[in-house]
């Protein structure tokens, strides 16, 4: 007898109990486009238990995926719904997200699932060349050649996009003697592409290391100084032709240190150090460039051409003027030596700037 009653109140218990049921759990988008934005979707259900049903959670799987459902206890018999909105925008593929809904039914847990595929945004003309330079547009206004070796003349490309209903003539207002260029064609019609062609002969331009230079158009005739091309490359010499003797026999450049602290400094104030490089190989060291990272930094060798077995100081003034806490610049010295061209050498100080 106590058996029976225990059942037949768990029996009580399981007749009262809200239940949920879906008319769909998947969804399929099919294909959407991305340039319509959010996609959104119902999913309706029905309390087919004996007692309110209450959803406490709805959890989305992916927060590009917003759920909002029913707040209220939906009564037996009653319907609700949960909308799933599916963000697009920026999302282009496939997709397959989940929607956990958790309730006070006898069937606790229920994983909705919504898919489809996000056709991409096909960008337009003006979109594929955002930059603006004078009357024409560009992917970009910067030209890299990467790393060269000297004696290397290397031609790279641009496209010119020009988006206005009348034919743009395109000129240069000057370059510098290392570069040539030219367009093609050199008037471009309405709504068409020509090209830039840039050449860099790395003999002309006599420089070692980065190097960085502006190339300035003329759109019909207008001379704004906006209508820039950045170029930039840097220019590494070429020892891959050197004999196994002569690399035996090559200059090696060697500072101790490679760096120095100025300690406290006021601001306004400048102070030298001195670095000491050394030729500590078989031939003539000679250095080919000395660039310093920040005006505020001045580097001079007191020889270019080093001797083997000599040394030769290298002055390093740093102006404070303008600066502020601690400061930290580097000097690039660049030399013949095959297996260590370059060396940064470093220069630190605390700036603090006078009392009252």
């Amino acid at each position: 007898m106590l058996f029976a009653l225990i059942m037949a109140i768990s029996f009580s218990n399981a007749q009262e109990k809200a239940k949920i049921v879906f008319e769909e759990t998947i969804h399929d988008f099919g294909t959407v486009l991305e340039d319509d934005g959010n996609q959104t979707t119902v999913f309706n259900f029905i309390n087919k238990g004996e007692s309110p049903l209450v959803l406490s959670n709805v959890r989305a799987s992916c927060g590009c995926t917003t759920p909002r459902w029913t707040r209220v206890p939906v009564a037996p018999g009653e319907k609700g719904a949960i909308n799933v909105t599916y963000r697009a925008k920026g999302r282009p593929g496939a997709f397959n997200k989940t929607i956990t809904v958790s309730s006070n039914a006898e069937n606790k847990t229920v994983v909705l699932r919504i898919k489809g595929k996000v056709k991409p945004h096909v960008k337009t003309l003006a979109e594929q060349y955002p930059r603006k330079i004078g009357a024409l547009r560009v992917k970009t206004n910067f030209m890299s050649f990467g790393n060269l070796k000297m004696g290397q003349v290397i031609t790279k490309e641009l496209d010119l996009y020009n988006n206005t209903d009348k034919t743009v003539k395109v000129g240069f207002r000057s370059l510098p003697r290392h570069l040539s260029a030219k367009i093609e064609p050199a008037s471009i019609p309405a709504h068409k592409i020509g090209k830039l062609l840039v050449t860099y002969d790395t003999k002309a331009g006599k420089t070692y290391g980065r190097a960085s230079n502006r190339l300035y158009l003329t759109t019909n005739g207008n001379n704004d100084y906006k209508s820039a091309i950045s170029i930039n490359a840097n220019i590494e010499e070429d020892f891959s032709n050197l004999t196994p003797e002569q690399l035996a026999n090559a200059p090696v450049a060697n500072f101790a240190p490679l760096s120095f602290d100025f300690g406290e400094m006021q601001q306004g104030e400048k102070k030298t150090h001195t670095f000491t490089l050394t030729n500590n190989g078989k031939s003539e060291l000679i250095i080919r460039r000395i660039k310093t990272s920040c005006g505020c930094t001045a580097a001079a060798p007191s020889a270019k051409v080093i001797a083997p077995g000599k040394s030769a100081p290298v002055k390093v003034t740093f102006n404070s003027r303008g600066k502020r806490g601690r400061q930290s610049k580097t000097i690039t010295v660049i030399t013949n030596d095959p297996k260590k061209p370059t060396t940064n050498l470093r220069i630190t100080a605390n700036v603090s700037t006078n009392a009252g």
